[in-house]
């Protein structure tokens, strides 16, 4: 590098333009930013020693934030979350839409809604596990029944070549 790597002796931008200028670095090799950052600079330069300004941080508060607080403080969750997945939704989600749909519909005392909604998340819950494993057991039986029905021929006697063992497929 032409120069200090050291934040208090220039910054980033003043670096790659001292190693434009000196040659080090090539004008069609410049970072992406820089002729962002030279057609539009900022008013004051990002610099170690100014210091930083005193503005007030507004609080960003929603209305389900004391009921989801509650609720994570009250159940333990053990479910893996995929960020990346925004088909799904996560049981805190659920809770929330549970809970907002009966606060509607019933404008009730806060706890009651709150065990209410508890009890049919748990029930949701319950009932979707129990339609995947079951959903999950036919995928398997199918499955298994196919690659049964594929090694066998037309008169129901296996296929030459193919090895079948019966103990095999029902063992997993």
């Amino acid at each position: 590098m032409a120069q200090s790597r050291l934040e208090k002796i220039g910054t980033i931008f003043t670096r790659v333009n001292g190693l434009i200028k000196a040659g080090a670095m090539k004008y069609e090799d410049r970072p992406i930013w820089f002729d962002l950052y030279t057609a539009f600079p900022p008013k004051l330069e990002p610099r170690f020693d100014r210091p930083a300004p005193d503005t007030k941080i507004k609080n960003i508060f929603y209305a389900e934030d004391v009921t989801r607080a509650k609720f994570h403080k009250r159940t333990k969750q053990n479910e893996t979350v995929n960020f990346l997945d925004t088909r799904r939704k996560t049981q805190t989600q659920n809770f929330i839409q549970i809970y907002e749909n009966l606060k509607t519909q019933n404008p009730l005392d806060d706890e009651k809604l709150f065990e209410t909604a508890v009890e049919l998340l748990a029930e949701q819950s319950k009932n979707t596990s129990t339609e995947k494993s079951s959903e999950a057991t036919d995928e398997i039986k199918t499955s298994l029944s196919n690659d049964f029905a594929e090694s066998l021929d037309k008169e129901g006697r296996n296929k030459p070549g193919v090895n079948v063992d019966i103990q095999k497929l029902f063992s997993e």
